[in-house]
């Protein structure tokens, strides 16, 4: 086998079991994935720190350890939130950059993911503290879709879902404060999902992540991998705020049993204001509900009225950028000297700026709001399975896109579709059905608090019916890939 390039699109499962089976090692993977990356990054720019030889010689000494899920099965985490003792821990900032901030403590989720056998390669490119749809940033430059090299991959997640979509990787860690997984993995033809609040730890370092609204997650190119992850990565770790009802068996056993007889509604886009949502993300869900129907669910046009509620974005802006404030006051002690403002790029400043000018009254206040808003979206459930909507308003837009004062208010308009199921906590996964004029195009389903069950379920069907596992982007698993490049099927 040359491992290199026939390697390249398999899926974490797939990659374990030639470990298990005693054609690969550990260390082949690994070392496989090394010379991917040192191939494709130069183009993509999605792996901004690497671990090379630690991690090489962390796979072989995995050599024989049949007892792992996932042995020497190659895997990357994003730079915010999910630390690695010892590594590097600059979240997309010029300011933790140049003072070479590092982790001092495993993240939950990265001991568990080791623990597993998975080999951590390095970290991602993210926007500066995860806050832009687009993994630009001073600190490390543009990381490019690899469907289309002038086209965002989305953020925050941008250079983890890059990173799986370019073949480098088999699957990424990634998090989701407010669409950051589900916003790239539709843009770069990944699943994505958000897990329940209190699903996945994200202690020790920020366990009420953006006042519960943040969650762990990975990015993968298929349903059974995330299945798998998220039957290693959910449970509780001492100090977590909430903890999501346990599962009635493992998410790998769940998506074996086919969903059936779902009550599905149908976000009608056809309804919206024409900028809302372009045509081809209508398009998605409209085929998406055809297909379903198919699959024998019953299918209605519906949706919870609160879901486009006029206050939510500005409610959602309110809650989340204290946090942002409270990260700015904290940087300079970080580094260990002070930090001016103007040190920190334009989105950031406005979440920075937003967040000082709250008091503590006017915060609990919003956090009141959020509390009912959440009983008024869930009640829809009452009477719904899923829902399936758009993950985004447009395709993905073209690099600088989020740049200067418009892309500040760009960058609150993208999230139409996303960050309201941040704020109720509910599971919802973007899977990539469909792709038009060349690039990916997927579509979200949101299931009732703590069902990811359910999710993975549907997901796994619609995978069976209408399979990606083939789609990739033309051009970077042998050489570069060029601007605007296609799929092949």
């Amino acid at each position: 086998m040359t491992t290199t390039e026939e390697l390249t699109w398999l899926d974490a499962h797939s990659q374990a079991a030639l470990v298990h089976a005693g054609r690969l090692t550990p260390g082949d993977l690994v070392r496989a994935a090394v010379a991917r990356i040192e191939r494709m990054d130069p183009t993509v720019n999605a792996v901004i720190h690497r671990r090379f030889a630690a991690a090489v010689a962390e796979a072989d000494a995995l050599a024989g350890r049949s007892d792992l899920p996932f042995p020497g099965v190659p895997m990357l985490l994003k730079d915010l939130g999910c630390t690695m003792a010892g590594e590097p821990d600059q979240q997309g900032s010029v300011v933790l950059r140049d003072a070479d901030h590092r982790a001092t403590r495993d993240a939950h989720a990265t001991r568990r993911l080791r623990a597993a056998g998975f080999v951590v390669l390095g970290r991602t490119a993210v926007p500066e503290f995860g806050l832009a749809g687009s993994t630009e940033s001073a600190a490390h430059g543009a990381t490019r879709n690899p469907w289309a090299l002038d086209r965002v991959a989305g953020g925050s997640s941008g250079g983890a879902a890059a990173a799986v979509a370019a073949g480098m990787v088999p699957l990424a860690q990634g998090s989701d404060g407010g669409g950051s997984i589900r916003n790239p993995a539709a843009y770069c033809g990944l699943v994505g999902l958000k897990p329940s609040r209190g699903r996945v730890s994200s202690g020790p370092d920020t366990p009420d992540a953006l006042v519960g609204h943040a969650t762990f997650g990975v990015l993968t190119r298929s349903v059974r991998d995330t299945a798998a992850l998220l039957d290693l990565l959910q449970g509780y770790e001492p100090g977590d705020p909430a903890v999501a009802p346990a599962p009635s068996s493992s998410y790998t056993e769940a998506i074996t049993r086919p969903a059936a007889g779902l009550t599905i509604g149908l976000l009608d886009a056809d309804r919206l204001p024409p900028e809302f949502v372009e045509p081809a993300n209508r398009d998605a869900v409209r085929e998406c509900g055809e297909l379903l129907g198919q699959l024998g669910h019953t299918v209605r046009t519906s949706h919870p009225e609160a879901l486009f509620d006029p206050d939510y974005h500005e409610r959602f802006v309110d809650a989340l950028s204290p946090a942002v404030s409270l990260l700015a006051e904290l940087i300079p002690t970080m580094v260990g000297r002070p930090v001016d403002e103007s040190e920190h790029g334009l989105i950031s400043r406005f979440w920075i700026e937003r967040g000082r000018a709250l008091d503590a009254t006017s915060h609990r206040r919003v956090m009141a709001w959020m509390d009912r808003y959440r009983e008024r979206m869930l009640a829809w459930w009452r009477e719904h399975d899923v829902l399936v909507t758009p993950v985004s308003p447009w395709p993905p837009p073209p690099l600088g896109w989020f740049d200067g004062p418009a892309g500040v208010r760009r960058s609150i308009e993208f999230l139409r579709f996303v960050p309201q199921f941040n704020s109720t906590g509910q599971p919802a996964v973007a899977v990539p059905l469909f792709e038009r004029d060349g690039l990916p195009l997927g579509v979200q389903l949101v299931a009732d608090y703590g069902r990811e069950d359910l999710l993975l379920q549907l997901a796994a069907q619609l995978e069976d019916a209408r399979p990606w596992a083939g789609r990739h982007p033309v051009g970077l698993a042998g050489t570069t890939a060029r601007p605007g490049a296609g799929v092949r099927e």
